[in-house]
């Protein structure tokens, strides 16, 4: 595929996502979730290489998937950027993570903790019960910083990097790391290969969004210096490889002081705490919608860019 029409996909794939978030019904991602979670029920064992199967068939076959369409447009250099937008339309989430938020704002704003907490595990696996509206706050604006590296900038880079097989297999990985990939009993070692593949895929794009924050933080207020200098102190002491990256360099960003307890079910986690601002408000809502979109655009050029630069190395 010429690298034009790779980067040009990639464009309108984002602008599409933009202007139009997921498609309501009929979402690819929600139709690949329902194929892995019946695989799931057919290969399952308290395993590593049941698990590892499982990943290597879902990811491989989504992957075999983009290979397929590339070929099928090899010589159609518009059909190629057709099929690369749709793709991307397909994998990206940042719009529908920025309205999400959003709404739980609204809700917090007009005084209906009720409302806001029901709506929350749509953004994320933490136990609304108990919250109160400051920490509602908290657990959005930190699923947001999370999850604009995970929606928006990781799939746009390996995108540019991969093409369509790319963007398929990356969201095929993302996707069942948050089927399976947990530490509890039933998938510590079932979804051990789904979690570690996740962190791999995600590991420089989370320090891409961690460095791209750091020049975006004057879109909400925030200062580059003391932002890159939270993110060097904070960011490896999250427990995951990458979501501290993330997390840390929006609290420096949005001069507010992230991390602390969260419940997950019967899950108690203790987290470490990023930034040395106040504790996040309602009004932080709206700033990180606006940080995330500002890192997402950032992707998105930059996306484009290297696709094309890629390309024409190629040749």
């Amino acid at each position: 595929m010429r690298s034009s029409s790779r980067a040009v996909g990639l464009a309108l794939g984002f602008a599409a996502d933009w202007y139009f978030a997921d498609p309501r019904r009929g979402h690819p991602v929600a139709g690949f979730g329902r194929v892995a979670d019946g695989l799931r029920r057919a290969l399952y064992a308290d395993s590593r290489p049941a698990g590892a199967a499982y990943t290597g068939l879902l990811v491989g076959g989504s992957a075999a998937l983009g290979i397929a369409a590339e070929r099928a447009a090899a010589r159609r250099p518009v059909a190629g950027a057709a099929l690369t937008a749709a793709a991307t339309w397909t994998v990206l989430g940042g719009t529908s993570l920025r309205r999400e938020a959003a709404a739980i704002g609204d809700s917090l704003g007009a005084g209906d903790l009720a409302a806001a907490r029901d709506r929350l595990p749509h953004l994320c696996g933490r136990d609304p019960r108990g919250l109160d509206a400051d920490q509602i706050a908290r657990a959005v604006v930190e699923s947001v910083a999370e999850n604009t590296s995970d929606a928006v900038v990781a799939p746009l880079l390996w995108g540019a990097v991969a093409g369509i097989p790319g963007l398929l297999a990356y969201r095929a990985a993302n996707t069942l790391d948050a089927m399976v990939g947990y530490r509890n009993t039933k998938y510590r070692n079932f979804g051990w290969a789904s979690a570690r593949l996740d962190d791999a895929l995600n590991w420089l794009p989370a320090r891409f969004t961690g460095a791209v924050t750091v020049a975006a933080a004057p879109a909400v207020g925030g200062n580059p210096l003391h932002t890159l200098r939270v993110l060097r102190r904070d960011g490896a002491s999250h427990p995951s490889p990458n979501a501290g990256r993330c997390e840390a360099s929006a609290a420096g960003a949005l001069g507010v002081r992230l991390g602390g307890t969260n419940t997950y079910g019967k899950v108690v986690e203790h987290r470490p705490v990023m930034g040395a601002g106040r504790a996040p408000r309602v009004a932080d809502i709206q700033r990180a919608a606006v940080l995330s979109g500002t890192v997402g655009a950032a992707a998105a050029v930059a996306a484009a860019w290297l696709a094309g630069v890629g390309g024409l190395r190629r040749r």
